[in-house]
């Protein structure tokens, strides 16, 4: 198989396959309109590819037999979670009243790229998913939501937004909102509040937003890149979807690649796939491996000789203690230190929760200055006893997952980086603490309360 790929920039561009073949079934599918053409896709290159949107008009009353392909496809949610789509489609479906739709677009985990490539390059395969979820689940309504900071995405999705208004392509008309961007306000409980006109803060829970979210209507809630694979089902259908990826994990995603890969970006892969095979996509490792990190700052650290022979399913990686998140993964060289690294985002994320309860105002601070005394040789073996105890009770005590998400990230640290946690007790920091950071980890401070509107 070819690797295709987008690389990082600021107008993502994709690399020749090495053998100079079109992408196919197996290959590409999300992006594969790129490189056909090229270029982002406009209206016009879209309905010649695809064609018009493939509603189902004599649905209504019955089971959507969208909702069915969906289910025979085994599609699972794109944005960390790997929920089963048609178990929230058909919640969303069977709830009391007219339901709403919301994609997130908000991407905030730092690490990754693959939403806004996808809203870049093929953003009427995203608003296509949007239509079709809406018809599938009896939605009036639907919203997008992107971070207010990505203005050159708003106007791109405004302008794509207007010409499908033109030409009254869709049913149901898509409302994009911009909303600040911290890293809890990709939440779906956030987006909720937010769309209610609150702060863009996660809520309490229950009840779920399929439940009872905007406007106390049952709410979809999807990833973008889960509805354009819903786009593609619904022209295609389910046997089509799984003849790429694993008969566990079908269909093809998403990834960013980082750290000491030699191409760092996005690239389309298939489900199912080991670690290493993933990296190779971007060129594989350029130096030896330490470990990879799986699903970015809310995902975990695995020993690289664990790590890459591991396939990206929800399954497998679960038997190590990760998951697959947002299709993150950025692989650390040996040259790096990875109690530093973590230290870094542990402090990002401590500035960065919603600081509504007590884990995210007092815990996760200590355990992120606790973590920085390990990483440059301030610790001793009472204060590392310390710190495993504030990492074990961070996890289920938060008003939302943002601690349970730092906890594991904490966690796995400890384990991966068992014998760099030794050195650094018994012999202080090693030289490798004081070089540039593998990691990019946004600076700045904990948002003030004007700033989650």
């Amino acid at each position: 198989m070819t690797a295709e790929s987008v690389h990082e920039s600021t107008r993502p561009m994709p690399a020749v396959p090495a053998d100079g073949s079109q992408p196919g079934p197996h290959g590409t599918r999300l992006l594969s309109g790129w490189f056909t053409t090229g270029r982002a896709a406009d209206l016009a290159d879209h309905l010649d590819r695809y064609g018009p949107l493939p509603l189902d008009r004599a649905h209504r009353g019955h089971a959507s037999p969208l909702i069915h392909a969906v289910d025979q496809a085994g599609l699972t949610g794109r944005g960390g979670a790997a929920f089963p789509t048609a178990r929230k489609l058909q919640a969303v479906a069977d709830g009391r009243g007219a339901a709403v739709v919301v994609a997130n677009a908000m991407e905030s985990e730092p690490a990754s790229a693959k939403d806004a490539t996808l809203l870049q390059l093929a953003p009427h395969l995203v608003l296509d998913g949007i239509a079709l979820a809406a018809q599938a689940v009896g939605a009036r309504e639907a919203h997008l939501c992107v971070a207010r900071t990505r203005q050159q995405q708003a106007r791109e999705l405004h302008a794509a937004l207007a010409e499908r208004e033109r030409h009254r392509v869709d049913p149901v008309p898509v409302r994009l909102h911009e909303l600040p961007h911290h890293y809890v306000s990709s939440e779906e409980s956030a987006l909720v509040r937010w769309l209610n006109g609150g702060d863009a803060r996660p809520m309490s829970t229950p009840p779920r937003p399929f439940e009872k979210g905007v406007g106390k209507r049952p709410t979809l809630i999807d990833n973008v890149e889960t509805l354009a694979h819903l786009a593609l089902i619904a022209r295609y259908g389910p046997a089509w979807y799984r003849e790429a990826g694993a008969p566990d994990a079908p269909g093809t995603t998403l990834v960013t690649l980082g750290g000491a890969v030699r191409h760092p970006g996005v690239y389309e892969a298939p489900m199912g796939a080991p670690l290493g095979r993933l990296l190779a996509h971007g060129g594989g490792p350029s130096e030896p491996l330490a470990a990879v990190l799986v699903g970015g700052f809310f995902g975990s650290w695995l020993p690289a000789n664990e790590a890459l022979p591991t396939r990206f399913t929800k399954q497998d990686l679960a038997a190590l203690g990760a998951g697959p998140g947002a299709g993150v993964l950025v692989a650390l060289p040996q040259r790096a230190c990875g109690l530093a690294e973590t230290a870094s985002v542990l402090a990002f994320l401590a500035r960065n929760g919603a600081q509504q309860c007590g884990p995210c105002r007092f815990g996760l601070p200590a355990v992120g200055e606790d973590f920085a005394a390990l990483a440059f040789g301030r610790l001793d073996v009472d204060g590392l006893r310390r710190l495993e105890h504030r990492v074990g009770l961070l996890a289920g005590r938060g008003a939302c997952r943002h601690p349970d998400g730092a906890s594991r990230f904490a966690a796995t640290a400890l384990r991966a980086f068992a014998a760099d946690v030794e050195r650094h007790l018994h012999h202080g920091p090693c030289p490798a603490v004081h070089q540039p950071p593998v990691l990019h980890v946004p600076t700045g401070s904990v948002p003030g309360a004007d700033e989650w509107r």
